[in-house]
């Protein structure tokens, strides 16, 4: 009784700000009859923020902060902000990414990604080891300092590839996720249907004035909303002189110790995609040692 109850509390909220008078939901189809029939993964049972109040009315809409902390409790899977801290507070991700280069050339690499979430992004602790086929070398990102690392020994990176490392973390969707905790702000935008999709569209701005444009879903099934579709935004690429426009989009959404994760994303940059990244695995609350993040020449020193 009580699941259906947060079920219903959240329908109630997510269908009244999608402006939609009543909610459909898909069947769902039944298991083949065999002498093992295959059981569904459950989805992780939605809790409702009892300080955000429900959308009433087919005209009304909600507010960014309603839609943000809604976002946040699916991205939860239920628990909302207490469980992605709790889970989300350190772990190892592991995956490819194809990059397109302005000539044409294509670069494949894989990557290992080890984390450990500070109070703000802005004290995390972040290590991208990447290989490709001719080099391997590590991105460290350390409470506002980054370098690199090539066989043991520090150094300097391109301007170009600090600018993309730091834009994943800052043109994400994990800051929207933590926008209170980074002390940003979102705006909300309007309500808006594309290629038949219900849309809720906000912005989020960080404390250095940059802005990202989230586009997230309020879809009637209560399975498919308040997800990130895509984002947008627009930055001055080092090798540039004028603003390019970026989007990012969001694929293949599945739950991870309870959380809910994008295993594809596609970059573009002025609608030519740059950038596409496939998560393998995903592993969070790994023990993590400090020296992963050590700056090896201060720690020669």
């Amino acid at each position: 009784m009580l699941r259906r109850f947060h079920l219903l509390a959240l329908a109630l909220m997510l269908f009244g700000a999608a402006g939609l008078s009543r909610p459909t939901f898909a069947q769902t189809p039944q298991p083949p009859q065999t002498t093992q029939p295959a059981v569904p993964t459950p989805t992780p049972e939605l809790k409702v923020d009892k300080k955000i109040q429900p959308v009433t009315g087919k005209d009304a809409a909600p507010t960014a902060e309603q839609v943000a902390e809604t976002v946040i409790i699916v991205y939860g899977g239920g628990g909302g902000r207490d469980t992605l801290k709790q889970i989300r507070r350190n772990g190892v991700e592991r995956g490819k990414v194809t990059r397109t280069a302005n000539d044409g050339r294509v670069e494949e690499l894989s990557y290992e990604q080890r984390f450990v979430r500070g109070e703000t992004a802005g004290k995390d602790k972040i290590r991208v080891d990447q290989k490709m086929p001719t080099m391997e070398y590590a991105l460290v990102f350390n409470e506002g300092r980054i370098w690199g690392i090539i066989n043991g020994t520090a150094f300097t990176p391109k301007q170009d590839v600090t600018a993309e490392f730091l834009s994943q973390s800052q043109h994400g969707i994990d800051a929207l996720l933590r926008y209170k905790e980074n002390n940003s702000t979102v705006a909300f935008v309007g309500k808006e249907k594309l290629k038949g999709l219900d849309l809720w569209v906000i912005d989020l701005t960080d404390k250095d004035k940059s802005r990202t444009r989230y586009y997230i879903s309020a879809n009637p099934d209560i399975r498919k909303t308040a997800r990130v579709l895509w984002l947008e935004y627009e930055e001055t690429p080092p090798d540039a002189t004028a603003p390019s426009k970026y989007r990012r989009t969001f694929h293949d959404y599945r739950y991870s110790q309870n959380t809910l994760v994008p295993y594809r994303s596609v970059l573009y940059r002025d609608d030519k995609q740059v950038q596409e990244a496939r998560v393998q695995t995903v592993t969070y609350g790994v023990k993590m040692d400090e020296s992963f993040f050590q700056n090896p020449e201060a720690a020669a020193n």
